[in-house]
């Protein structure tokens, strides 16, 4: 490590705190303004300082996790452009500096941000998400947190499967409900009931009424009718495998996220798309702050008339690219028949290469 290294560096890291904490005080504003008679209200029940905790200060690494790839690309531009004003870059390329040299400081530093992003995209923010998701649901949005599913098809055993078209949340009361038991591919019983309610016990028992019961023994179904009847029956499932949390993938650490989607898998379902792209995408957007950074330097390292002024306008015009893009990707990536990771990874693939021409360009 170099002095110039150092210089760089913490050239770096100052400018992308400065810029972080200028955009987020801004998006606190602009936040609290939005909601301040929410706000209001909410301070009748619960303290200012309630208010200010639960929700202002975990809505600061939600907003963080979200930027930061953008920050990087505006605190490059803000302190390279102003190295090029003032002919440092070209002292430094005059001294024998190459610029692929001249890379290495911003590339050692954006790597620094990627894995503190990485940690806060898999755990902290997660973490923080869900008191301040609480707080929406209570006090800004006041609607249930809890949705149910409907049309609900899962295995609770490998011979096993369930199905249930609705269940509500408030009563643990399951509607058309039907139970099938296979001996290989061959279907040897089905259990079928207008109504299911959970017992609320550690057996995971169940009650169900007005039920029947089918059994296929060599070609011959028996039925069987208790019209008005119900009996208790212990089934491999609790309600919480039909309730779902709105967001449920941001209240999540990635150890969570990736036990639900085996969970699903192990229950012969598909992972909910959503809950892939999220997977993936916690790791795609750290790796987005290499990328940004080798385009800011690459943009504002030229000396060009207009100075800071246009490489700041082409540094936030590439970022919009970069947003629409990656907002157009999110919806590839959640389709049926298409590979989350390769929708998830599609805007950084691109400015990868428009990062690749960039220094190409810029060598010359």
């Amino acid at each position: 490590m170099k002095k110039l290294d150092w210089y760089i560096i913490k050239k770096y890291w100052g400018s992308f705190f400065f810029t972080a904490l200028i955009f987020t005080l801004i998006s606190l504003a602009i936040d609290f303004t939005e909601k301040a008679e929410k706000f209001v209200e909410a301070s009748k029940t619960i303290s200012v300082g309630q208010i200010l905790i639960q929700y202002h200060l975990n809505y600061i690494p939600f907003i963080n996790g979200l930027l930061w790839p953008l920050f990087s690309l505006i605190g490059v531009i803000f302190f390279t452009s102003r190295l090029a004003y003032n002919s440092e870059i070209i002292a430094i390329l005059n001294a024998g500096v190459s610029f692929r040299r001249l890379l290495r400081p911003y590339l050692l530093a954006a790597s620094v941000l990627t894995i503190l992003h990485l940690l806060a995209n898999h755990f902290i923010i997660p973490l923080a998400n869900k008191p301040k998701l609480e707080f929406e649901q209570v006090y800004i949005k006041k609607s249930d947190a809890k949705t149910s599913g409907s049309n609900t098809h899962f295995f609770i055993a490998p011979d096993t499967k369930i199905y249930l078209k609705n269940y509500s949340v408030s009563d643990s009361l399951g509607y058309t409900f039907r139970l099938e038991q296979f001996k290989g591919t061959t279907l040897i019983y089905m259990l079928k009931a207008a109504f299911i309610e959970y017992n609320n016990d550690s057996l995971k028992s169940w009650k169900v009424k007005d039920y029947e019961t089918r059994t296929y023994i060599d070609n011959q179904e028996h039925v069987e009718v208790f019209a008005d009847k119900e009996k208790d029956t212990v089934l491999n499932m609790v309600p919480a495998d039909f309730e779902f949390y709105s967001k449920q993938k941001d209240l999540l650490t990635t150890p969570q996220l990736q036990a639900l989607i085996d969970k699903e898998r192990s229950r012969g379902l598909n992972p909910v798309q959503a809950y892939l792209s999220e997977l993936y995408r916690r790791t795609a957007d750290p790796f987005t702050i290499i990328i940004l950074t080798i385009i800011g330097v690459a943009v504002a390292a030229r000396k060009v008339r207009g100075g800071m002024g246009l490489h700041l306008a082409i540094g936030m015009s590439i970022g919009a690219i970069f947003v629409f893009i990656s907002k157009f990707s999110v919806v590839f990536s959640r389709l049926p028949n298409f590979p989350s990771m390769i929708g998830i990874w599609i805007p950084n693939l691109i400015f990868l290469f428009v990062a690749y021409r960039l220094v190409k360009r810029a060598q010359q």
